[in-house]
């Protein structure tokens, strides 16, 4: 009777047998593509990361003391549709700001539940100093433009309802800009608030601490960062009203943060400037979230803006190779993913229960190498650390679901421009958009 020891010592067997030339031709899409973009690249930044802080930390100090000296108006946008139960948790963590020069400005987009009455006893109270009303849904992009036509101060912020903030946020995501007078515009760090609700969420949270933690650092230390979130972002204002503020579509921080870029300015992402967000506890709501978010990449870094791949006269380096990166990690290598599986299932069919599994350990490995590096660069690595036990469905959770789901999303876009029917926009904001080319 076999034993379940039986395969395991197949398998181990079985690799042992296996000369180096077979290992390059089963794993090259591991460790020739993967491997020095997701792990390699990781942990050299993490050195310069650290190596850079210190060498500005002169630098930072004079800059914070110059935004203190100078305690500029900062209007903070909060866009929404039925966002009353997060509108008095948000002002509240807006109220305990080290920075305390804010304009809080609400724009209600249509809402059908308590809004209007929260927002009207916030105003009277003095916690809230604008609350603007749409009664016919615009989307997004017209509620956070709405709010920056009635907005006062030089730098603005754009926040979800649904989130919250580090004490220091505010003060921390307004440094960068007495420090560069070229940087346009900053995103904040974003960690997820409910990763203890479920499997789904602690992914999600580890997904945040590699690709926003580590990744955004990284592309922001390498000039190619390109995405300022809707949840937490910083911007001069008159770099806003130069590039006409947000256009329509999901992806519009990204269609922003490229609009920017264009016009001549630096990007910066600030990981000490910590904002938690709610993110999606079932893996139905997630799917819906992330097809959005994935069609976005097609509608403006491949159709919208495909001037920044040619060689005009307003031609960039750093957009290019942001955009030919962006690309090829997320569209190429997803194709070349199925590509490889293709071709291990055509011509290896024999070894899959080999192959698979030693590809799942593979990617096991650097996810755990990825972890190390999280840690190293999380305020709060005692609390983070708890999330090691779910790194196991890590793989799976990036490599397969959010592969899939990518794909999916790539598909649609490309031949079918779905992202237009998304009723996450107004069906006539998307009719008027597609019009338009948007």
């Amino acid at each position: 009777m076999e034993t379940f020891v039986d395969p395991i010592l197949e398998f181990f067997n079985f690799w042992q047998t296996v000369d180096p030339h077979k290992l390059v031709r089963f794993f090259w899409f591991a460790f020739i593509l993967e491997f020095p973009r997701y792990v390699v690249f990781d942990f050299v930044f993490l050195g310069a990361y650290h190596i850079k802080r210190f060498a500005n930390r002169n630098r930072e100090r004079l800059a914070r003391t110059a935004l203190f000296d100078e305690h500029p108006l900062v209007s903070v946008i909060v866009p929404g549709k039925n966002e009353g139960e997060n509108i008095y948790k948000l002002v509240r963590s807006l109220r305990e700001q080290t920075y305390k020069n804010l304009e809080i400005i609400v724009v209600d987009d249509g809402s059908d539940d308590d809004t209007r009455t929260i927002c009207d006893d916030l105003k009277d109270n003095g916690f809230l100093d604008v609350y603007l009303r749409s009664e016919i849904r615009g989307g997004k992009a017209s509620a956070s433009n709405l709010g920056l036509r009635y907005s006062k101060g030089g730098l603005v912020l754009l926040l979800d309802a649904d989130s919250s903030f580090d004490r220091d946020a505010v003060e921390n995501i307004l440094v960068p800009f007495y420090m560069d007078d070229e940087i346009g515009a900053i995103g904040g760090n974003i960690k997820v608030r409910n990763a203890d609700d479920s499997v789904c969420t602690s992914l999600q949270a580890i997904e945040y601490l590699k690709s926003i933690s580590v990744g955004r650092a990284v592309a922001s230390f390498l000039g190619i960062y390109r995405v300022i979130p809707g949840a937490f972002g910083a911007f001069r204002r008159e770099i806003l009203d130069r590039v006409g503020g947000w256009d329509v579509g999901p992806g519009l921080d990204g269609d922003i943060t490229v609009k920017i870029r264009k016009i001549g300015y630096k990007i910066h992402f600030e990981k000490t400037a910590i904002c938690f967000t709610t993110a999606p506890a079932t893996y139905r709501v997630l799917t819906r979230q992330r097809l959005r978010w994935y069609k976005s990449l097609v509608r403006f870094r491949i159709r919208k803006h495909k001037d920044v791949y040619l060689p005009t006269e307003n031609f960039s380096l750093s957009n290019f190779v942001s955009f030919v990166e962006n690309i090829f990690f997320n569209v190429v290598l997803d194709v070349k993913w199925f590509i490889y599986m293709a071709d291990m299932a055509f011509n290896y069919h024999s070894m899959l229960k080999f192959i698979i599994p030693m590809n799942y350990l593979i990617y096991l490995t650097f996810n755990l190498l990825q972890f190390i590096v999280m840690l190293s660069l999380s305020e709060r690595w005692r609390n983070d650390v708890k999330l090691f036990i779910y790194i196991p469905l890590a793989p799976i959770y990036a490599g397969l679901y959010l592969r899939v789901v990518r794909t999916v999303a790539y598909t649609l876009e490309f031949f079918y421009k779905r992202s237009y029917e998304d009723p996450w926009n107004p069906w006539k904001v998307s009719k008027k958009a597609m019009s338009e080319g948007m």
